[in-house]
């Protein structure tokens, strides 16, 4: 899903883009960078903490680890968890290449997204996919059950319905979003280049409707056998409560947990009250 909210519905203020930046330049000192070659892709990494549990974060739709996970890669517990952020190809630092949506673009993120940890040297991980993220992790949950954890997921779905397609064409356009909407993914993209992708990502979300049930990952939630959070603010405009709840009944033994006020970016806004479930989640 987008990671924004248009005049308070659909983009994510601005303030909580900055929040989650300032987190980063403020641990920036204690997290080691870098690039990994990985599938022909340079993929650019953040890496902190010394915890005998590695967490891969995933980003959402153009996201990347500047604009989408500085309080968890600030404040998560460095003596617990060893947590990676990356930019997917094609987002943020990992670029070249171009962002392209191919039919099988977030089959290509996950496998990307395995294997980035495994050239880190991690053998078995866990999962925090936001979005765009969330599917990612569903599908690399899927299809590498030897090597995941645990998986949380939030602000993420297994099938567009017309709903959704409503909802992603009314931001299609990014001219008619305020500039101060725009300005974070510009300082990242540059104006030109972020309209360009976002309208392509558009194209990319809406091409799973054409398939049967509006699939994009449905056939693959049964296969999810580790531990599954699944997290929904119940305010969240981008993400009708109807696709946390499939996302209940169709991965075995997976949890809900609702945040009243939540909206589609709850992990910035209540990044201690996220943080804490989640550590809990990860330990349990």
């Amino acid at each position: 899903m987008a990671a924004f909210l248009l005049r308070g519905r659909f983009f994510k203020p601005r303030t909580d883009i900055k929040r989650a930046m300032t987190a980063v330049q403020s641990y920036c000192s204690s997290m080691a960078l870098g690039r990994q070659r990985v599938n022909g892709v340079d993929l650019f990494y953040e890496q902190t903490g010394s915890g005998k549990h590695p967490v891969l974060l995933l980003p959402g739709a153009l996201g990347c680890t500047r604009t989408d996970f500085g309080p968890q890669l600030k404040s998560l517990n460095k003596e617990r968890f060893t947590v990676v952020g990356w930019d997917p190809r094609g987002y943020g630092k990992s670029r070249p290449p171009d962002r392209d949506f191919p039919p099988d673009f977030f089959e290509r993120d996950a496998q990307d997204a395995v294997d980035l940890m495994k050239a880190l040297g991690f053998d078995k991980f866990s999962l925090l996919g936001w979005s765009d993220g969330g599917i990612t992790a569903m599908m690399a949950a899927a299809k590498n059950p030897d090597l995941i954890s645990r998986m949380v997921v939030w602000g993420s779905n297994a099938f567009v319905s017309q709903q959704d397609l409503e909802l992603y064409e009314a931001v299609r356009d990014v001219s008619r979003w305020s500039a101060r909407m725009r300005q974070p993914m510009e300082e990242v993209y540059g104006a030109e280049v972020f309209a360009k992708t976002w309208k392509a990502w558009v194209d990319g979300i809406a091409q799973y409707a054409k398939r049967p049930e509006g699939s994009i990952c449905m056939e693959l939630l049964p296969l999810i056998s580790c531990p599954t959070l699944i997290i929904h603010g119940e305010k969240d405009p981008m993400v009708p409560n109807f696709h946390p709840q499939y996302l209940l009944k169709h991965i075995k033994g997976s949890q809900l947990h609702l945040m009243p006020e939540g909206k589609h970016n709850l992990h910035l806004r209540y990044a201690d009250e996220f943080n804490k479930l989640v550590e809990d989640f990860l330990e349990d």
